[in-house]
Order: structure tokens, then C-alpha cells, then sequence
């Protein structure tokens, strides 16, 4: 298979249809549009002094002119570095000060955040690198304080009404995104992508998500994680519309669903809850064709039952930050139990999956639950950004990435996810995923809700578990 050349060209090449690229808030943008406005910020960040290489800070929810500012940063051979609205001033301000950015994009007027008091409050070392701040409005937008901390207030209009970019485009190798890491115990981590393997990933994804002549997509999550960014990507790769807004709004979500013929989406459970709360109609969303979830919450552990019910069709998704979101899907003629799974078959042509055992270092057999390791050549990350250490222990010799969760293959390209490592339990001499325990115990009369942990006893760990029960009940242990 044959991609782009540069992330650049998956706009190019769509440039000359006239369907929308874009359904923002109800708004058309044709992909005309958004690739001269992508052009028109790259020649106002090249004024700006952004050079290749460079760090571009995205602290903005899902709008347009975040998808400008990452294409125009891909023009230029900078880098987009991807920031949760939600962070606040010391996680902003570490992630500034550790990947050096340069310029910081924001909307003041989003949600009521006080943007730049974060900022304001950030420490000043932090902002060391940081010379330019791009304040992004809206007509309705009330008025806000700036930030004050000493750097350049540029106006994205400012940007967005420059001269087109004409010059050179970036290689296919440059680095073009930066997502960060949950970080619990450690700071997170920067997972640095190519264009390369972002524009092939896409394509792939477009390809086994059957992204047809069709197909309409939501965007649910949000473009600062690699969830959202890959539905993203996969869009534009297929040259389909993605209908969005700024933030989650679950009545609004389900009214776009309907108006505008939706077929894909990918969400959370607890999005996919919120959805089905919006309709009495006994099959609310006809259009949909495909929907992926991811399962956060214990809580609807019945979603795939329920939705299924109301005629949606859900199947279980698999991504991580190192080798892209939508890395594999369950088939959503599979049945339930199987459909409700993390995991599925890859979606690369050249990924293939396996299960080590940790402590032996010995490679499973299809079955049995160890750590899951993935060759994903089209979809792997450059490396943690400025973490060669950290890169080289994430892969095998042979090219592997080191997930560190638990699962089991089910054959070379296909495989099941259990839990993370680290809530991993060995008992027996086998891997086993408290979740499997707490399943058991929940089908059991009574027991409302369940956890289960790992307590050394006698020597030897055994599962210990808290349960919860309905009204009415009582323990028989």
C-alpha cells in the first residue's frame, strides 16, 4: 500500500472536492478551507521565527484552528504538543519546560478556564523557552485577561490572515506530534510520532474501519489525546467529514448523530451511556454503522449488552500513546461477551501481536496471558522525546514495543487485553487479571460491586475481595 508523501498532502490531495471536510457546530469547512487557513498559520508561525523542529504547545479543545495549528506546524516541520484544557498550572507548566516549546497556543474564552491565571501562576524557569503566546477568540467570546508573564501576544486571526505558506514541505521522517503520557508514580513521558507513520497508520485505519464513500464520523474524544487525533486522521485520510465541536456534549452529540447521518464514532463507555439517555426511540442512531469503545468505567460493564438492545452495535477498541489509537478492533459480527473485550485483530497489515511471560522471558503460546508485545511498523512512535533510555527500553531486540499489559494472543494478529502489569496478579504461576476474578463474583446473587487485590499470605499471594452489596442482601461467604 502507497501513502502521502506528508501529512501536508492528505489535505492537498482532497483540496479540490467540494464535500465538507469539517461539520463545525453545524458549520461546513471544505478542505479548501482548511488547508489554506493551515497554510496561511504556517507562513504567520514561520514569521514568528518557528522553524523545523520546533515546539508548537496545543492547550486548545476541539476546534478547527487546533487542526490548522497541527498542520501548519506539519508544513514547517515543527512539532504540535498536545495539551489537555484540563491540565493546570504545574503539569502546564512542566510539560512546557520539558519539551522546550517555543510558542503556546490557547482560548481564553473555553469553558470559563482561567487560562491565564494558569499560566501566571506557572514558574518562571518553566516558561524559560517560551516566546511566543497565540491567543485564539471567537466574536461571542467575553472578554479575558491575558497572560502576563513577559512573552510575545499574538492573535491567531493575526495568523490565520497571513500570506500562504509557499515554502518547502517537511520530509515524511520529521516529527510532527507529541502526545504525553498518564503519569501516576512518574512524570509522564513524551511519545514523539513521525509523519510517516501518522499518515500510514491513518490510512490503515480508514481501510479497516471501512471509511467508505459514505461514511460520516464523530469526533467524541478529544484531538489533545491520540484517541481523538487518530478519528482524526483516519477521517481525513478517507476524505470523509468529521462532524465535531468544541467539548463532549452528549445531547448535542446525538442530535449530530441524526442530522447529519453519522456512521462511525469511537467513544468512552460512559459516552456511549450518555448517548443511548438521549433517545426513548427504541433504535435512536439507524445511521450508525460502526462504534468502537474504550472501557474506563466498571460501572457499565453491560454497555455492549445494552447498546446492542438499542440496535448499536459496539465493539472493543486497543491503543496506546506509543503505537497510535485504533491499533485493533473486535468484529462486530463476534458475539457479545468477545465484542465487549479490549483488543481484537490489528489493524496494520504488517502488526503482529504476542504474550511474554515477565519473569521467564519466555514467549506464551496463544492463550495464555502474559505481557502483550506489538511490531507495529506503521503505526510506532520515534521514541519518548528526549528520553533515549526510556525509548530503547519500550522495545525488544527484534523490534517489539513492550506494552506492559496483560493480555493474550490469540493468534499472530490477534489478541485479547486483560489488564495493566502492574495490577496484574500471579497466582498459581499464571498471570491473571483481578478483573476476571471480580467478573466471576459479580454474576453472583446479591453482590452489587466488587475489587479484588493481591495479599501476601502464608508466603504466598492470594486475591482478596471487597464486594459491595444491593439493598436487601446479605454475605454468605
Amino acid at each position: 500500500m502507497t501513502y502521502p508523501q506528508n501529512v501536508t498532502s492528505l489535505l492537498e490531495v482532497r483540496r479540490p472536492s467540494l464535500s465538507p471536510m469539517l461539520i463545525e457546530r453545524d458549520r461546513a469547512v471544505s478542505c479548501a478551507a482548511l488547508a489554506d487557513e493551515a497554510a496561511r498559520v504556517a507562513s504567520g508561525l514561520a514569521a514568528l521565527g518557528v522553524r523545523a523542529g520546533d515546539r508548537v504547545a496545543l492547550w486548545m479543545p476541539n476546534v478547527p484552528a487546533w487542526i490548522a495549528l497541527f498542520f501548519a506546524c506539519a508544513r514547517l516541520g515543527a512539532i504540535a504538543v498536545s495539551m489537555n484544557t484540563r491540565f493546570r498550572n504545574h503539569e502546564v507548566a512542566d510539560i512546557v519546560r520539558r519539551s522546550g516549546a517555543k510558542v503556546l497556543a490557547y482560548w481564553p474564552g473555553f469553558h470559563g478556564i482561567d487560562f491565564a491565571g494558569i499560566l501566571n501562576r506557572c514558574d518562571a524557569d518553566a516558561l524559560q523557552h517560551l516566546e511566543t503566546i497565540i491567543v485564539y477568540r471567537e466574536p461571542d467570546d467575553a472578554p479575558a485577561g491575558e497572560a502576563l508573564t513577559g512573552q510575545r501576544i499574538v492573535a491567531y486571526a493575526t495568523l490565520a490572515s497571513a500570506p500562504p505558506h509557499t515554502g518547502p514541505l517537511a520530509g515524511s521522517d520529521a516529527g510532527c506530534v507529541i502526545f504525553t503520557t498518564s503519569g501516576t508514580t512518574k512524570a509522564p513521558k513524551f511519545v514523539l510520532h513521525d509523519q510517516a507513520h501518522v499518515i500510514a497508520h491513518a490510512v490503515e485505519v480508514a481501510r479497516a474501519f471501512r471509511l467508505d464513500d459514505e461514511a460520516v464520523m464523530l469526533l467524541a474524544p478529544p484531538l489533545c489525546g491520540v484517541y481523538g487525533f487518530c478519528c482524526l486522521m483516519a477521517a481525513l485520510a478517507a476524505g470523509r467529514p468529521l462532524v465535531m465541536r468544541p467539548a463532549w456534549d452528549p445531547a448535542l452529540a446525538a442530535r449530530d448523530i441524526v442530522a447529519h447521518g453519522v456512521t462511525h464514532f469511537n467513544a468512552t463507555d460512559e459516552a456511549i451511556h450518555q448517548l443511548l439517555q438521549q433517545s426513548d426511540a427504541p433504535v435512536p442512531f439507524p445511521s450508525v454503522r460502526f462504534a468502537g469503545f474504550a472501557a474506563f468505567n466498571p460501572a457499565h460493564g453491560d454497555i455492549v449488552e445494552r447498546a446492542a438492545a438499542r440496535g448499536l452495535r459496539i465493539v472493543g477498541l486497543y491503543g496506546t500513546s506509543e503505537i497510535q489509537a485504533l491499533l485493533a478492533r473486535q468484529s462486530e459480527d463476534a458475539p457479545v461477551a468477545e465484542r465487549a473485550r479490549a483488543g481484537g485483530a490489528l489493524t496494520g497489515t504488517g502488526a503482529r501481536v504476542r504474550a511474554r511471560d515477565p519473569q521467564s522471558g519466555r514467549v506464551l503460546p496463544h492463550g495464555e496471558a502474559g505481557e502483550l508485545e506489538f511490531l507495529a511498523p506503521g503505526s510506532r512512535m520515534v521514541g519518548y522525546f528526549g528520553d533515549t533510555e526510556a525509548t530503547a527500553a519500550a522495545f525488544t531486540a527484534d523490534g517489539y514495543y513492550r506494552s506492559g499489559d496483560l493480555g493474550y494472543a490469540t493468534g499472530d494478529r490477534g489478541f485479547v487485553f486483560l489488564a495493566r502489569m502492574g495490577d496484574s496478579l500471579r497466582l498459581g504461576g499464571f498471570l491473571v487479571s483481578p478483573a476476571e476474578i471480580e467478573d466471576v463474583l459479580l454474576q453472583m446473587p446479591g453482590i452489587d460491586g466488587c475489587q479484588v487485590v493481591g495479599v501476601e499470605h502464608a508466603g504466598a499471594l492470594r486475591p482478596v475481595a471487597f464486594v459491595t452489596l444491593r439493598p436487601g442482601a446479605a454475605l454468605d461467604e
